[in-house]
């Protein structure tokens, strides 16, 4: 059955328009909202009925459980059993911030959230108007990336506007992402932290921290058919343009020489270079990654969607370990890649 046309309504960041989105989420309705991280797409985090638009809206499967938005660090207890005490850590550190933990959840959260886990996934957003979205809202939010499933992450209100017009009910326009990509997920359901997606929080923060922290070995490889994903992102294909992704890891000298026989054995297609390093590729449109990973992790998922727009048939991504932002780039690269990474 097709989704049925919704008028959407693009609104400002002002008190008034949060307002109404707010009463939007409040009456059981869908609102798209910046973060620091990439758009969200809301809803009430205790309305099953509202959650199910969510997964009807990004064609998301319904075993890809949702992240719950909360306005202060004191409001996961609202939503959560209990609040361990490497957890606790990691909220006083980080939060607000681009950071996601999962914890037991109460039965308040319905099954439909979370995708028929025992567990809540939920993160405190460092963006002003989010946080005022879910306080006027009065409830947390349930809410993925505001984007059609599988494809990238929205950084940008046209993004969602690009995605979303027609199913649901509202947009925030805020402007670009700080971050640009997901928070960081880590699971504290277990006995041993694990980071289950790396993100803007990033794996030395936390030992800095002092949160001693295990690295899920999914991060960069896709899990089983057959499993439940622990978190958003683990399971299906993700962060995907159009064109095919070819990410060719290495220092520069040999990934550029890589990259040039690479878009000699493929002439007459129309090809896109996503470049860490700024070299010029005859041939080739190019679009700038920035010199680090985290600038590159701002810039991913727009670059993606600008090649989309250009009509590219293959996209050729530069990679290189720059920074701890490191992970959180390759992760999102071999997904959006399908896995396919030549490294010279």
């Amino acid at each position: 059955m097709e989704n049925k046309i919704i008028e959407t309504k693009i609104l400002t960041t002002s008190e008034h328009d949060i307002k109404t989105a707010a009463e939007i989420i409040r009456g059981g309705g869908l609102a798209a909202f910046p973060t620091e991280t990439v758009y969200g797409l809301g809803a009430s985090a205790y309305d099953e009925d509202a959650a199910k638009k969510i997964y009807a809206a990004k064609g998301r499967p319904s075993d890809n459980p949702l992240i719950v938005h909360v306005a202060s660090a004191e409001q996961i207890k609202d939503v959560a059993l209990e609040i361990p005490k490497s957890a606790a850590r990691v909220i006083e550190k980080f939060m607000p911030g681009p950071i996601t933990i999962i914890l037991k959840k109460k039965d308040t959260i319905p099954d439909t959230v979370t995708a028929g886990l025992s567990t809540v996934a939920v993160r405190c957003p460092d963006n002003g108007t989010a946080r005022s979205l879910i306080e006027k809202a009065g409830v947390p939010i349930a809410a993925p990336s505001a984007n059609l499933s599988g494809k990238p992450s929205p950084t940008k209100a046209k993004h969602v506007i690009n995605d979303m017009t027609g199913r649901i009910d509202a947009i925030i326009d805020g402007g670009s992402c700080r971050v640009g990509v997901e928070s960081t997920i880590v699971d504290f359901s277990s006995e041993r932290p694990v980071i289950l997606r790396p993100g803007g929080v990033t794996y030395e923060d936390l030992k800095n921290a002092g949160v001693d922290v295990d690295i899920d070995r999914h991060i960069l490889e896709t899990i089983d058919a057959k499993e439940t994903p622990k978190c958003p992102g683990m399971k299906y294909k993700h962060y995907a343009p159009n064109a095919e992704v070819i990410v060719v890891e290495g220092e520069k000298d040999a990934v550029q020489s890589k990259i040039k026989a690479l878009i000699s054995e493929n002439k007459g297609k129309i090809i896109g270079v996503l470049t860490m390093f700024g070299a010029d590729y005859d041939d080739a449109v190019m679009l700038s990654a920035g010199d680090t990973n985290r600038k590159y992790a701002k810039n991913l998922f727009s670059a993606l969607r600008e090649f989309d727009e250009l009509g590219a048939e293959i996209v050729f991504a530069e990679f290189c370990e720059r920074d701890a932002y490191a992970l959180a780039v390759r992760n999102r690269l071999y997904k959006a890649a399908a896995q396919r990474v030549i490294h010279v």
